[in-house]
């Protein structure tokens, strides 16, 4: 079985799905190009940026319910579903791989999905029909840690689990909510700028880098205040394995300041 590339997709806010936009447009047709390019995988293992526990935790529920963990939006959102099933075997399996590098580990039950994982994967995979487990960021350990969890769960890509980091290449909420910018407002310098190295270490394969982009990165503070929806990106980076390069497959920004830039890792 040829291993499955890894993941980064900034998922946006939960009402994506319900209003046209260029990630949604890419969302809606990319898990049918990947599908044609790489095969249907056999489960999907997404580390959400709305998932944060103080340890590297894994969803064990056979059946994950649903979590609306946001408020203030459309009410059709507060209906919507999305019925995977989930699998516990996988979790027990990640939990494994990290507690052989030396991470400690748990398996939690009655977390349903966050809108990290049930927003974008409703478009990539909207039959539903994948087994799906959540992974836990630590939103207080920085990238160089998420890289060696991503490195740790990388063999898991040999047997059909499509690993995705699912969080935001930029996330400044109060420039969001305060800037009164038009949503198709063009990226600003500093968020442009951010953008734009990401891109050159991606593709560069420079991980090191990406490790230390908190120091390294030109305005990373101002793009990320807190760094939870940044480290889904390193922890896909590191799944991919050594050596491994990104390449970018979408460019968008929402109200000048929301990169929802996604990348694939091979």
């Amino acid at each position: 079985m040829t291993a499955f590339p890894t993941l980064f997709i900034s998922h946006g806010a939960p009402n994506l799905l319900l209003h046209q936009s260029p990630a949604r447009d890419f969302f809606a047709r990319f898990g049918q190009e990947l599908g044609q390019a790489r095969g249907r995988p056999q489960a999907i293992l997404i580390a959400s940026a709305h998932f944060d526990m103080k340890i590297p935790s894994f969803s064990a529920d056979a059946n994950p319910g649903m979590l609306y963990d946001f408020k203030g939006f459309e009410d059709e959102l507060y209906e919507l579903t999305y019925p995977a099933p989930g699998l516990p075997q996988l979790a027990t399996i990640a939990a494994t791989l990290l507690e052989q590098s030396g991470f400690p580990t748990q398996e939690i039950v009655g977390r349903g999905f966050d809108h990290g994982v049930w927003v974008p994967l409703k478009l990539l995979y909207p039959e539903a029909d994948i087994p799906v487990v959540q992974m836990a960021i630590q939103a207080d350990q920085g990238a160089g840690h998420h890289i060696a969890l991503g490195r740790a769960l990388a063999p898991l890509r040999q047997h059909g689990v499509l690993i995705i980091g699912s969080g935001g290449l930029t996330h400044n909420l109060e420039e969001v909510f305060n800037g009164g910018r038009a949503f198709d407002a063009p990226a600003l310098d500093w968020v442009q700028d951010f953008d734009d190295w990401i891109l050159a270490k991606a593709e560069a394969g420079a991980i090191d880098d990406i490790a230390d982009y908190r120091v390294l990165a030109p305005h990373a503070r101002e793009n990320h205040p807190t760094e939870e929806h940044f480290l889904p990106l390193p922890f896909a980076f590191g799944a991919a394995g050594e050596g491994a390069k990104g390449r970018r497959v979408h460019a968008s920004t929402e109200r000048g300041v929301m990169a929802m830039d996604a990348y694939v890792f091979e």
